[in-house]
């Protein structure tokens, strides 16, 4: 199974700005700068030695996971912009040929969730299958909406390929082709959330944005338990600092120390923070990283992986 991150952002997509650009080249070219002109004889080496804010970008697109599990069948979970990026990947494949075959799954429809759909090319081409997952019984009432005209040019109606509808159950099990399972479990959020767990071959991905944990919640914390154990990797949402989620109560989201707390009690491999905040920048995202890291450790759990969610980073659950 393979997990890659399109879209990370929360709310609403925030593109690298100019000044952040710059501040980045600058704070390069001072580490330079202190270390002497023969550091770039090897420019790799260099790079390689640079704190993580200034060799990557977190990444602007809001919410889109892409799974691919041992059949090659690809499933999306959410459709934020980051869904733009995927689905020109996916144009260089089958799906620009009317081929293509795909699995959308929703946690809930927000707009930085469905927001990249009227950009999906794939969803233009006549002959390209796609599935709707959600336990919305109006799913596509809700994507018709969004296309409306006061809103968008071209109506949901009008993307030519054949679009399925599915209505999941509360404690349904999708079996999908191989041995690939799809399971779900109800978040707090308002609008109301889902979380996904993907498993296949003993690996397990849960995908869980857009929820609101908080101390007083850990008894559904460890409610939850049976449904979260033991996951491989954890994405769950992160967007808030401790005080911003006292500021921001009810509002929906978690802090990282919450996620941290969360993911421990769970027994989870691998967690990665999820829908960042849109204001905050790569070096404040970082300093969060290390202090989430920190936590874990005060927990008494030093063999977590607490990692960003960052836009392109591939994960393999083997």
């Amino acid at each position: 199974m393979i997990v890659q991150l399109y879209g990370t952002r929360g709310s609403i997509p925030s593109p690298l700005r100019t000044r952040e650009y710059i501040q980045k080249v600058t704070q390069i070219l001072e580490l330079v700068r202190k270390a002497g002109p023969d550091i770039l004889m090897d420019i790799q080496k260099f790079i390689s030695k640079l704190p993580p804010y200034l060799t990557h970008v977190v990444g602007g697109n809001t919410t889109c996971v892409s799974v691919t599990p041992s059949n090659g069948r690809r499933m999306i979970f959410d459709c934020g912009t980051g869904l733009r990026v995927l689905g020109d990947e996916l144009m260089r494949k089958e799906f620009q040929n009317g081929e293509g075959k795909i699995a959308l799954f929703f946690s809930h429809t927000h707009w930085d969730h469905i927001q990249g759909i009227p950009f999906f090319k794939p969803i233009y081409i006549p002959g390209n299958e796609l599935h709707f997952y959600s336990p919305y019984p109006d799913l596509q009432e809700r994507l018709e909406r969004q296309q409306s005209p006061e809103f968008f040019p071209i109506p949901f109606s009008a993307l030519a390929s054949t679009k399925l509808f599915t209505c999941l159950s509360l404690g349904e099990t999708l079996d999908l082709e191989g041995n690939c399972k799809v399971s779900f479990y109800p978040l707090k959020h308002p609008g109301g959330s889902f979380a996904y767990r993907v498993e296949e071959n003993g690996k397990v991905f849960i995908f869980a944005t857009d929820a609101e944990f908080t101390g007083e919640d850990f008894d559904s914390v460890t409610e939850m338990k049976p449904f979260f154990e033991n996951a491989d990797l954890l994405v769950l949402d992160a967007q808030y600092t401790l005080d911003e989620s006292f500021q921001k109560f009810d509002w929906g989201h978690t802090s990282y120390t919450m996620a941290v707390n969360c993911a421990v009690a769970w027994n989870v491999k691998k967690l990665v923070l999820t829908h960042h905040e849109p204001v905050y920048a790569d070096d404040v995202l970082d300093i969060i990283l290390e202090e989430a890291r920190a936590h874990a450790v005060s927990l008494g759990n030093s063999s977590i992986r607490v990692e960003l969610a960052v836009e392109g980073n591939v994960y393999k659950l083997s």
